[in-house]
C-alpha cells in the first residue's frame, strides 16, 4: 500500500549531526534502508521536515519505516494512505456515486 510518510524533525539532535559532519552518511543509511519511492525535504512549522512516499505490504512494516526517524532524530512521523491516478480509476467511484445518491 502506498503511504505518504510525513516527518517533522526537531532541531536537536539533527543540528549535532550537521555540526559534526555526519548528517550525510546518517541520512543515506536511513534512505538506503527504506528505499522510498520519492523523498522530499522541506520546512514544516519553522523546522525541518521530510515527506516520503513509501510502499508497505502490510501494517507490521510501519515500525521499520518510523523507528529510524524516531531513534535517530526524535522525529514525529505520520502515515497517510495515498492513491495514484490509476488507483482512483480502479476505485469504482461511478458505482459509489450511484449507490449514494
Amino acid at each position: 500500500m502506498r503511504m505518504l510518510l510525513n516527518i517533522r524533525i526537531p532541531h536537536e539532535p539533527f543540528n549535532g549531526f550537521v555540526r559534526d559532519g555526519t548528517i550525510g552518511p546518517v541520512m543515506a543509511k536511513i534512505l538506503e534502508e527504506m528505499k522510498p519511492e520519492a523523498a522530499y525535504f522541506t520546512e514544516q512549522d519553522g523546522g525541518r521536515g521530510a515527506i516520503l512516499v513509501v510502499d508497505l505490504d502490510e501494517p507490521s512494516q510501519i515500525p521499520a519505516f518510523a523507528e529510524p526517524w524516531f531513534l535517530t532524530f526524535n522525529a514525529d512521523c505520520e502515515f497517510r494512505v495515498v492513491m495514484a491516478p490509476e488507483d482512483v480509476q480502479k476505485a469504482g467511484l461511478d458505482k459509489l456515486g450511484s449507490k449514494w445518491k
